[in-house]
């Protein structure tokens, strides 16, 4: 991840009006979009704030308040998966290939999932005697296979269901960028449209049971999250987005975020804020080409943006080891309950610092690393929300 600056950004003129073939050649940014870094600690802080709502720190009407503003947290993972798509196809390489793409995924996520899953191995040996994996449950977690079968999409970090979905993302990435440059712009709109149906028909389906399993953490139930990001992205850079401003995204993504409550538990969540998610991500990334205002590109947000992946990948583990000191469910009083968070929030973010300082970033750089000189220097590559 980048430190962003702040600088003026040149954007290349729009098409003419009418459609966008598929020979159009899209522009290539050579700047990072540092409010998606600032957006993404937004959506790992709405998690966090979900799992102490879950672990019941406070009681009365602390845990209330907890529970109306954090209960709808898990859509969070719903924008990471809205902004990888987003992402992903924004920093593409014109001429990239399959493996080299799949090498950067891994070198990006690999080493700080393998460092947690050693810290919840140890954590069910130590503290937690019943938990303990299975050969094959611990296997397919490390392989990221466990969220294709329900009963083992928890196993050892439970937060890595998601890192699974991501895997299975990657693996599809070379054929989606690979479709979205063969469409014009009403194809990648239909594209959108046909995410957008197929999302309605899985809530219905996970609401309805239709399924053996509920589909909220089944990767193929949440790839059309992940191309609607593509696709808001190729509509981007093909300068043809029509999306409302940054703060009328934001208020559409907040509504949605508090009716989420009303829909059914589960995968339906995703009905309430995909809307809004799919507008905002887009309208921050504008907000940073055209050089407007936006506060989520502070150098506090986006350093905490970079922070955010080795954030959410931990802070449940220091959760869990909580409970053998202040008990389950605890429900404190507003200080105390105050004080234990603070706490925990500390504990998750130093250990963020860590994992990103002494894992993330020279593990990424050994990984990467090329074995040859380059023949001539490459252009830098677009960089945006902390690489993902």
């Amino acid at each position: 991840m980048t430190t962003a600056t702040t600088r003026t950004i040149r954007t290349t003129p729009h098409p003419p009006d009418g459609e966008t073939t598929a020979r159009d050649s899209p522009r290539t940014p050579n700047t990072s979009l540092p409010s998606l870094t600032g957006l993404r600690w937004m959506a790992a802080l709405l998690v966090f704030g979900l799992h102490v709502n879950n672990f019941g720190y406070f009681g009365g009407t602390g845990g209330s308040l907890v529970y109306w503003a954090f209960s709808s947290g898990a859509t969070g993972v719903s924008f990471f998966f809205v902004l990888s798509g987003f992402v992903l196809t924004w920093s593409a390489r014109p001429h990239d290939r399959a493996l080299g793409f799949w090498r950067r995924r891994v070198a990006r996520i690999y080493p700080v999932h393998l460092v947690t899953v050693g810290l919840a191995f140890l954590l069910a040996l130590t503290l937690e005697s019943n938990a303990q994996p299975t050969p094959k449950q611990a296997v397919a977690n490390v392989l990221l296979l466990h969220s294709w079968w329900r009963p083992w999409w928890q196993t050892l970090n439970p937060v890595s269901w998601s890192l699974a979905c991501e895997a299975f993302f990657y693996a599809s990435f070379p054929l989606l960028i690979l479709l979205l440059r063969r469409l014009g712009v009403r194809g990648s709109v239909a594209l959108g449209g046909l995410s957008l149906v197929a999302i309605v028909v899985i809530s219905r389906a996970d609401s309805q049971h239709w399924w053996t399993y509920a589909l909220y953490s089944f990767p193929a139930a949440r790839l059309p999250e992940f191309i609607l990001g593509a696709v808001t992205a190729r509509l981007v850079l093909l300068g043809r987005w029509r999306g409302p401003g940054l703060e009328a995204s934001l208020a559409l993504a907040i509504i949605g975020y508090f009716l989420v409550p009303q829909a059914p538990l589960g995968y339906s969540a995703t009905m309430c804020t995909i809307i809004g998610f799919t507008l905002l991500i887009p309208a921050a990334a504008n907000a940073d080409l055209k050089g407007l205002p936006s506060m989520w590109r502070s150098r506090r947000m986006v350093r905490l943006g970079e922070l955010s992946f080795a954030f959410y990948m931990v802070h449940l583990l220091v959760l869990r080891a909580g409970t053998h000191l202040v008990g389950i469910k605890p429900h404190f009083g507003g200080l105390a309950g105050i004080a234990v968070t603070a706490t925990v929030f500390a504990l998750s973010l130093g250990l963020s610092w860590l994992l990103y300082e002494l894992v993330e970033l020279p593990a990424r750089r050994l990984l990467l690393r090329r074995r040859h000189p380059a023949k001539a220097p490459a252009p830098r590559e677009a960089q945006a929300a902390a690489r993902d």
